[in-house]
């Protein structure tokens, strides 16, 4: 089986990483691991009815410094909760063909409409309508091939688009999302993540999967496993899993840049008429991604982002988006929603002298990684240290390149 189909729990014991683009660092050229797309994979649509969406997607592609070519405009009625399949069609239809081809995924610049006949708006964007992604009296919705896998190229992989709305109630509240998003990336900010096992037991079903994420994610992050409704007053929050139809005491609370946060419940993704508490509460509260259902999903496992999953590949230099949607193995009723582009934890690399470089990244467990060199880009590369030890969890690895040093140089695992 290929690396990117295995399960998260089988690649942590054989990890592969793709390689991306070089670096851009003074010296050689040095070639990092690719662990997610990059803003010129990601196109922006942009409801042009819709004065809130211009300004966020003119405001998004300044900050992300999208290519012109990504920006998709459309026209339909703004303030709608939901559109028919017969509404939605022809507008995938202009979507995809004024896609280009290269593109890996998606931000749709509004808060309406986010529900299509049974299906979410971004699963909709994602698969295209069909109503194989909805359930029917509680049963079993189906299967995203993207669930849970190391693809860093969802469309070349199974030509999914995976889709995330750029969310809010007002500018203010989406511009705040956004500056968030920037500035949560490679920035490894410190935090924790809160696993909640609350009183209402049938929303909290995610509480049997909380001793597996402490057992796969607890060497790369601190994690806290509470029984109770809700925490209070935590300054440092990264990841937020709870399960609840409204979530006390979120002003209270400090959200890390490029944090994940959501409740599972019934229609957290109903975003402005929801019965319950909507995801956009999370958004709002400082979160920078979060995610809900539209329609009655029932609880089953795996119609939620899955913690485990989330937050390996989060922390293993995946987006929001990619993280987020790699986590949910049947979301065709599911909404993501937030800042798609925030990566926190992308491998980095910086120059700390003239031969001295600082690699920094999150590592699922005790490794060794060597840096290989060539005169071309195209290779041959061949090996020119003995390796780089990293350990599990935080890692700044300290690589000496000589000025002896080949013009190409990579990292492999």
């Amino acid at each position: 089986m290929p690396a990117k189909h295995l399960p998260v729990f089988l690649r942590i014991l054989s990890l592969s990483i793709p390689l991306g683009a070089m670096h851009a660092v003074a010296g050689p050229n040095i070639q990092l691991p690719r662990t997610g797309i990059s803003a010129d994979e990601l196109a922006l649509l942009i409801n042009d009815d819709d004065p809130l969406s211009r300004e966020t997607g003119t405001y998004y592609q300044r900050m992300r410094q999208l290519p012109e070519q990504n920006l998709i405009r459309l026209r339909f009625p703004a303030g709608k909760t939901t559109l028919s399949p017969q509404e939605f069609e022809p507008l995938k239809a202009e979507i995809d063909r004024l896609t280009p081809r290269h593109i890996q995924a998606y931000a749709a610049a509004w808060t309406q409409p986010y529900q299509v006949g049974c299906m979410s708006m971004t699963s909709a964007l994602a698969f295209g309508y069909d109503e194989k992604y909805c359930s029917t009296k509680c049963g079993p919705s189906s299967v995203s091939r993207y669930f849970d896998t190391a693809s860093t190229y969802p469309f070349n992989d199974f030509q999914i688009r995976p889709a995330m709305m750029l969310a809010g109630q007002n500018f203010a509240d989406v511009k705040a999302l956004i500056d968030r998003g920037v500035e949560a990336d490679q920035s490894f900010p410190d935090g924790t993540g809160y696993l909640l096992n609350t009183s209402d037991k049938t929303r909290s079903v995610r509480a049997k999967l909380f001793g597996m994420t402490k057992s796969v994610v607890g060497a790369m992050f601190p994690i806290e496993e509470i029984e109770a409704d809700s925490i209070t007053g935590r300054q440092d929050v990264l990841f937020y899993f709870t399960g609840l139809a409204q979530v006390p005491n979120l002003g209270t609370l400090k959200f890390m840049p490029g944090a994940l946060a959501d409740h599972l419940t019934s229609f957290g993704g109903q975003l402005t008429d929801s019965k319950q508490m909507s995801s956009l509460r999370w958004l709002e509260a400082g979160a920078t991604a979060s995610y809900g259902t539209v329609t009655e999903p029932c609880n089953h496992l795996q119609k939620f982002p899955m913690p485990a999953v989330a937050m390996f590949h989060y922390l293993s230099g995946a987006t929001a988006i990619e993280a987020y949607w790699k986590s949910v193995a049947w979301p065709g009723e599911g909404l993501f929603i937030g800042e798609p582009l925030a990566r926190p934890f992308a491998p980095t690399l910086t120059k700390a002298g003239d031969e001295i470089f600082r690699f920094k990244l999150i590592s699922p467990k005790k490794a060794v990684w060597r840096v290989e060199q060539a005169d071309s880009v195209m290779g041959p590369f061949q090996p020119t240290t003995r390796g780089l030890p990293v350990v599990a969890g935080r890692n700044s690895v300290r690589i000496t390149v000589p000025p002896s040093a080949k013009a190409y140089l990579r990292l492999v695992r």
